[in-house]
């Protein structure tokens, strides 16, 4: 049982306003003219009357706070047919004005069961009304009522692939209006996750077989691409973003159709003063590549976090309607892509709010700590000196050598935790000025020689990731000098195609372990540095190693993001 607010029930109360209308009219018509009916005139207004009691009673129930089941649906329906076949037949037979009550039976089954209805109730209406016609007599004895016979089952034929059609439009309708108030609720989840059902749902609403993202990030120069076909997705970020335009100048802030058919070139835009014929090609660059032959839908995504294009292609009959639909579903898309980049930047923030608080713990608690005690050893250092004990004023000094190392790396974790700072007009430093630095602290802390070689990494690198590699070259670089003994260290970055490719070898005692392994090696054997080999894992890249007694050659392998 529907509730009144149903799509049901509605369609329920203006069946039942219908069928009293049309009970009514024709019990006023017939007494209007009382030449109708002509037979079985009795009968006839008999069956009209109680047609009229029985539509006011279906109104009632129609009105009240719960409508009529499925069942009871189906029920009424029959009842209907099988009153309108009496009227039909107890009046003029085949040429019965009441041959209309039949079209009233389509569109009664339209609102209830759409298309599929309707070719059931047609099929039941020109039977019933065939039937009539031999009941009433031959069917071929006079060929002008045999022509309006004719002429009268395909005009109901008519009617019913008429409103077979409507009820079609109107599932259709139905089920884009289901799909844009049903979008999946992305949560926290990972991007490619994210992005998979946006994408997915998308290509559902519009019936586009396949569905094309590109959009680029506002703080950073990358350019990503998504498709979605044939349920799996695929990313890729391709490269720098150019001052090449992905669509043409004249659509770039518009929608836009083009059709398989006819003239390829003929573009269907909707902008800010209604519909308007464009011809060109409408997609540029990489973007014309990846869209292929075939109809296309584009529409432009813009948000506070990125901006790019929406296409859906492969769908065949598309109209204006889908530029409307479409331009709500890139709407929602937008929107919801938008979410997914807020709660990564607050979940950022709120990390980056920890990091500096516990920064501050540890320098305001552990750091000032152990600068007491050092200052404590120092002073038990000087006694030792004065009373003349040299194996307990050595034994001292290792202590405050050992505490002067913790001291640093706390340094080094403390400065780790802090975000980086800007070094003019709001940028944070490049990887070349942020490793040049690490490499000028080391060498005034620890006495290390660094020689660096940076190629390909000025800026170009998303913050991100030019975190990471700083992480895993800072790593690499303290290991070597505090376990491996090292006094210089050789560093190379170089940025090509679509990795980056690091390399640190020391001139150290290596490690205890002897020989070349591969990133499986390490991993099956539990070799090397275990968190900078994790790092370079999560990075989903490959650590090789070199060891040996003179020194120790790290050789890493990442890939560029695929996606942000």
């Amino acid at each position: 049982m529907e509730t009144l607010y149903s799509p049901e029930s509605r369609a329920e109360r203006l069946i039942a306003a219908g069928r009293i209308v049309l009970a009514s009219s024709s019990l006023f018509g017939v007494w209007l003219d009382p030449t109708e009916p002509d037979r079985h005139a009795a009968v006839a207004y008999s069956l009209l009357v109680a047609y009229v009691a029985y539509a006011a009673l279906l109104a009632l129930r129609a009105w009240r706070a719960r409508g009529p089941g499925r069942r009871e649906r189906v029920v009424t329906h029959v009842v209907d047919l099988a009153f309108f076949s009496l009227f039909v037949y107890f009046t003029a037979g085949p040429a019965s004005p009441f041959t209309t009550y039949f079209v009233f039976s389509m569109l009664c089954a339209t609102l209830r069961w759409r298309w599929r209805g309707v070719l059931w109730t047609a099929a039941a209406s020109i039977v019933a009304y065939l039937a009539i016609a031999f009941l009433a007599g031959s069917p071929w004895a006079h060929p002008a009522e045999d022509y309006r016979l004719v002429v009268r089952v395909i005009y109901l034929g008519v009617i019913a692939v008429l409103l077979g059609y409507l009820g079609a439009h109107e599932e259709h309708t139905r089920r884009e209006i289901s799909g844009l108030a049903g979008w999946p609720d992305l949560g926290p989840q990972r991007f490619d996750v994210a992005l998979a059902a946006l994408l997915a749902h998308a290509s559902r609403v519009t019936g586009a077989p396949r569905v094309l993202l590109a959009w680029s990030e506002r703080e950073e120069p990358w350019l990503y691409f998504a498709s979605w076909e044939n349920g799996e997705l695929q990313w890729s970020r391709e490269g720098l973003r150019s001052a090449e335009p992905l669509v043409a100048d004249e659509l770039a802030e518009t929608s836009f159709l083009t059709a398989a058919e006819g003239d390829p070139s003929l573009v269907l835009v909707r902008g800010a003063a209604g519909f308007s014929h464009w011809r060109g090609a409408p997609l540029r660059g990489p973007l014309r590549a990846r869209a292929g032959p075939g109809p296309l839908l584009g529409l432009r995504l813009r948000s506070d976090s990125f901006a790019g294009h929406l296409l859906f292609t492969g769908k065949r009959g598309a109209s204006s309607d889908d530029l409307v639909l479409g331009e709500a579903v890139a709407a929602m898309v937008a929107a919801r892509l938008e979410s997914v980049y807020l709660a990564r930047s607050l979940a950022e923030q709120t990390a980056t709010e920890e990091r500096i608080r516990l920064a501050r713990d540890l320098h305001d608690g552990v750091l000032q700590s152990l600068t007491g005690f050092g200052l404590r050893l120092e002073a038990i250092r000087r006694l030792l000196l004065e009373a003349g004990s040299g194996g307990a004023t050595r034994r001292v000094e290792e202590l405050q050598q050992l505490l002067a190392l913790e001291q640093r790396d706390l340094r080094f974790f403390i400065q780790e935790l802090e975000p980086s700072k800007p070094t003019g007009a709001g940028q944070p430093p490049s990887l070349r000025g942020q490793i040049a630095g690490l490499a000028q602290r080391l060498e005034l802390e620890w006495g290390l020689k660094v020689r660096l070689a940076i190629d390909g990494a000025n800026g170009e690198l998303p913050e991100r990731l030019g975190r990471d590699i700083y992480h895993i070259v800072r790593e690499a670089m303290v290991n070597a000098v505090r376990h491996g003994n090292a006094s210089a260290v050789d560093a190379a970055i170089r940025v090509a195609g679509d990795g980056v490719a690091i390399v640190v070898a020391d001139n150290g005692g290596g490690f205890p372990f002897a020989g070349r392994f591969s990133h499986a090696d390490l991993v099956a054997q539990n070799l090397g540095p275990r968190t900078l080999r994790d790092r370079v894992t999560a990075l989903a890249g490959a650590l090789t190693l070199d060891s040996s007694p003179a020194g120790a050659k790290l050789e890493i392998r990442l890939p560029l993001r695929e996606g942000p």
